[in-house]
């Protein structure tokens, strides 16, 4: 549990970065995952935004087959 009394999960792992035409840089990272339960995360408001496009889409499919029809 972090000071606010969530829960928290730490994952020890490595990350490794390299740029172009030089060798690759190790180190030791600490990963802290916070589940959040809010439907306003930027998760929910991406899947949102892909919905709204897929309806948008649809409708202009449907406007121009009918205007050919």
């Amino acid at each position: 549990m972090d000071s606010q009394g969530q829960v928290e999960r730490k994952v020890e792992t490595v990350d490794l970065r390299s740029s172009a035409g030089q060798s690759q840089e190790k180190r030791a990272v600490e990963i802290i995952h916070q589940p959040n339960d809010d439907k306003k995360t930027s998760g929910a408001v991406l899947t949102n935004a892909a919905a709204s496009v897929v309806s948008t889409l649809d409708s202009a499919k449907e406007a121009i087959s009918n205007s050919k029809a």
